[in-house]
């Protein structure tokens, strides 16, 4: 069994994961996705909010046997090599909570611990017909940061976050 992964190329975050038997996965990602590659996540009351990843930012690896990233992708991470070649070893990301607030002004991202280095976040928030796709950094020595967008006050959106170094988030946010 041969294992690949689909990874957000901006911050590294396995986004999907594909366990094959006697083949390799093909290394255009859009071969194996699409034009995107959309991520569901519930609202309730029958309501789903898709948030597709464009195949442009994403990217394909084929790494070692890693059978929890099948179950639990945003919990990995890919690295890349100094020649931008991804290393075949999965690196599992520390896990934070309620660091994803949503605001009539914007979504702010709070990780656990201050970061060393200029820290990249992407995030995409659903939107009725729309996908709002945010990015910023976490400022060193910091641990968040507020990505503006606008958005109706008691609503309901799917978020993803993916900060570069922590674990995605793929969840069902209330505007605050």
């Amino acid at each position: 069994m041969a294992l690949s992964v689909v990874y957000a190329a901006d911050t590294g975050h396995v986004v999907g994961a594909l366990a094959l038997t006697g083949v390799a996965a093909p290394a255009d990602v859009a071969a194996l996705v699409g034009r995107a590659l959309p991520l569901r996540v519930s609202l309730g009351q029958g309501r789903t909010a898709t948030l597709p990843l464009n195949a442009r930012d994403l990217a394909v690896a084929a790494v070692d046997d890693e059978p929890a990233a099948l179950t639990d992708p945003l919990s990995f991470g890919v690295e890349v090599t100094g020649e931008g070649r991804p290393k075949p070893a999965l690196v599992r990301l520390p896990s934070w909570t309620d660091g994803i607030a949503l605001a009539k002004d914007g979504l702010t991202v709070t990780v656990q611990v201050a970061v060393a280095r200029p820290t990249p976040v992407v995030a995409l928030v659903s939107d009725e017909q729309d996908t709002h796709v945010l990015a910023g950094e976490i400022p060193a020595q910091q641990t968040q940061v507020k990505l503006p967008v606008t958005l109706t006050a008691g609503s309901v959106h799917g978020v993803l976050v993916l900060p570069a170094g922590w674990a995605g988030h793929l969840e069902k946010a209330a505007v605050t």
